[in-house]
């Protein structure tokens, strides 16, 4: 006698055999007491939760010998005529052969005659979907009015295939994914009955290998009873079904929440002798992790997670006293892997780095703590650390800091404003100078009393005034002997500045700048500067950027000193990155008198 596959030999006969979808049953054998069975039904879902075992019920209990009852007797030759599929009035037709137009009109012919010998002459599609648009056309008027002697049974993984002048036609019965639990429980029943050994832990890999499939997992059962006989060992369902062992996945986790960067990398290794897909390893990492999320959002309910007993009661254990902003961090981290093993070559060192990454990762402090601290350094204290955290020293009042020495000194009073001329002077205006002569002489007494390099940096502020460009310039040149009637300066040989100012058309510019400045017009050299000439004036531009490097040296000092600061470096594990010189404040003007 040939071999009858499990997925065959424990195909439901009942509606109370049905795992998992009490839903549809439950309806089914209501309509058949309220005498309210339709003529056509849409069974829809997942590749083996039931469509087509509960489609060969429903026409069993329709057709039974016994009477129209809600569980067939599976003992007359009506139901064990469909149980085995030869019965002439109940027709199983496979929709993905049948698809053309003159398929459906011969169904149509058929509809018109009596059953042979059942009740109902019944008509179960499986995969209606892969029929055409003109043979869906063509079954629309028969599925809207059939003989009262005719039942439609409709089945489909792909419900949105199906055109909706169809499904309008017909009652839609969508079945769910089975649980892992109801598997495993339907396995355990069917491994007694066989009598098998075999541990809960192994019944679960291969529920799990099924997708929430009743005969995916059936079909998986039969490879390793083929396999292992009638003793079946966890580590060899494991290898024979090429799925992680459960414990490695344990112990990374474990490694990782006691951060353990060691532990983790050790479970890496063995995955990798084990011939175990690191990427498999990463995505069932993240299943785990994502247990561990649900019980500590749930506070241990394990009620929506597909878990045998015993994964349950240790997955608790972990998520024991854990925190969900932590798991989900180290979630995001394992996310991040797997989308970067897709295209990589080198997918060990991707889940190293990542499991070593989480096994190092510190506590988050809330946001609200760090708004809480940040205040009170602002206030002068800090409040009492939490238990377990650092804590953060009470910082003295900070000293007055002194005026740093390059500080620009502040401008002079601006003079008084002179007074309006009286009546009795306007004689004297005849007398005063030109206005070129005048503007000659208040430029001249703008730069009295300054020489050398202080007169040179006067001209060329009055130059970025004017020309922008050629005060740019005059900052790189270095200043050798300046006055008011003579300006003798340098550039390095070579340079863009000294071909620049030797230029006759630069050298007038700059001479009617200095004649405008100086009030007098000076006379210009130019000299070209050897690289060793150590000797010469720095230039403008050589002493900012001096005065810039000993500004900074002296505010990092001042930060690192100032006690408020080195409480906040405590407080957030930092280092001062740049230190940046406030703005100074200018006086306010008190109000004016009307």
């Amino acid at each position: 006698m040939s071999y009858l596959v499990l997925a065959r030999k424990w195909r439901p006969q009942t509606f109370s055999d049905l795992v998992g979808q009490e839903h549809v049953s439950r309806t089914l054998k209501n309509a058949i007491e309220g005498g309210r069975v339709a003529h056509a039904f849409l069974f829809t879902g997942a590749r083996g939760v039931g469509k087509t075992s509960s489609a060969r019920i429903l026409a069993k209990a329709l057709n039974c010998e016994s009477g129209t009852s809600t569980e067939p007797c599976n003992t007359c030759s009506a139901c064990l005529e469909i149980t085995e599929g030869n019965s002439v009035d109940v027709f199983e037709i496979d929709g993905a052969s049948n698809t053309s137009v003159d398929d459906v009109r011969e169904l149509r012919e058929n509809i018109k005659y009596l059953p042979s010998r059942s009740r109902y002459k019944i008509f179960i599609i499986d995969e209606v979907h892969m029929l055409s648009t003109s043979a869906f056309n063509a079954l629309l008027k028969t599925l809207e009015e059939p003989p009262p002697h005719v039942k439609f049974i409709f089945a489909t993984t792909e419900p949105h295939k199906v055109p909706i002048t169809i499904l309008s036609r017909c009652q839609r019965f969508d079945f769910k994914r089975i649980a892992l639990t109801r598997i495993v429980e339907r396995l355990r029943f069917i491994v007694d009955q066989e009598g098998v050994a075999i541990s809960d832990e192994a019944l679960a890999l291969v529920a799990r290998k099924g997708d929430g499939s009743m005969r995916d997992s059936l079909s998986t059962l039969d490879q390793v009873l083929a396999f292992c006989g009638n003793t079946v060992e966890d580590e060899v369902v494991a290898n024979l079904l090429g799925v992680v062992d459960r414990r490695l996945l344990i112990e990374a986790c474990r490694a990782v929440l006691g951060n353990e960067p060691r532990g983790a990398l050790e479970v890496v290794a063995r995955v990798d002798s084990f011939g175990y897909s690191m990427r498999q390893f990463c995505q069932e990492l993240i299943d785990q992790f994502r247990n561990l999320a649900i019980l500590t959002a749930l506070r241990g309910d394990g009620e929506l997670l597909e878990l045998s007993e015993g994964e349950l009661e240790e997955l608790s254990g972990l998520a024991q006293g854990k925190d969900l902003d932590e798991l989900q961090r180290h979630l995001a981290v394992l996310l991040k892997a797997e989308g970067e093993m897709a295209h990589a070559s080198f997918p060990r060192l991707i889940l190293e780095l990542a499991l070593l990454r989480m096994a190092q990762l510190r506590p988050a402090v809330p946001v609200q703590e760090i708004l809480a601290r940040l205040q009170a350094l602002e206030g002068g204290a800090l409040p009492a650390a939490p238990a377990g955290g650092r804590s953060v020293p009470r910082p003295a009042a900070p000293p007055r800091p002194a005026a740093p020495a390059y500080a620009s000194q502040a401008p002079a009073a601006p003079a008084a404003a002179p007074a309006a001329p009286h009546e009795g002077d306007r004689h004297l205006r005849s007398q005063s100078p030109p206005a070129g002569q005048s503007a000659a002489l208040s430029a001249g007494s703008a730069v009295e009393g300054l020489e050398g390099e202080a007169l040179w940096a006067s001209l060329v502020r009055f130059v970025k005034v004017k020309k922008p460009l050629s005060a740019s310039l005059l900052e790189q040149v270095r200043p050798l002997s300046i006055s008011r009637k003579h300006l003798e300066i340098g550039g390095a040989a070579g340079s863009f500045e000294l071909k620049t100012l030797l230029d006759l058309d630069k050298q007038r510019e700059l001479k009617a700048l200095a004649l405008e400045h100086f009030g007098v017009e000076p006379t210009l050299k130019i000299v070209a500067l050897d690289d060793d000439a150590t000797d010469a004036p720095q230039s403008l531009s050589e002493k900012k950027s001096l005065e810039d490097a000993e500004r900074k040296r002296v505010l990092m000092a001042e930060a690192e000193a100032h006690p408020l600061v080195a409480a906040a470096l405590e407080l957030f594990d930092g280092e001062i990155a740049e230190v940046e010189e406030l703005p100074q404040e200018l006086p306010q003007e008190g109000p004016q008198e009307g």
